[in-house]
């Protein structure tokens, strides 16, 4: 039987916490991180700037709070 609580980890790259499904680092393929930095990782691999990275997480935070 599933547990229905959250596992809180914390992210190795930016130090918050986190509840949600791990991603896995690009830059390893072996340390879990959390979804925010996975996003970050796959948006900078296409050469997205960090500023833009920032507005497109904003806009994804928006989306996922308002459901």
């Amino acid at each position: 039987m599933k547990s229905a609580e959250k596992l809180t980890r914390i992210c190795p790259l930016c130090n918050k916490a986190y509840a949600e499904r791990p991603a896995l680092s690009r830059t390893d393929n072996a340390t879990f991180i959390c979804p925010d930095c996975g996003t970050r990782q796959s948006l900078e691999s296409i050469g997205i700037s960090k500023d833009e990275q920032e507005k497109i997480l904003s806009i994804m935070h928006k989306h996922y709070s308002a459901e």
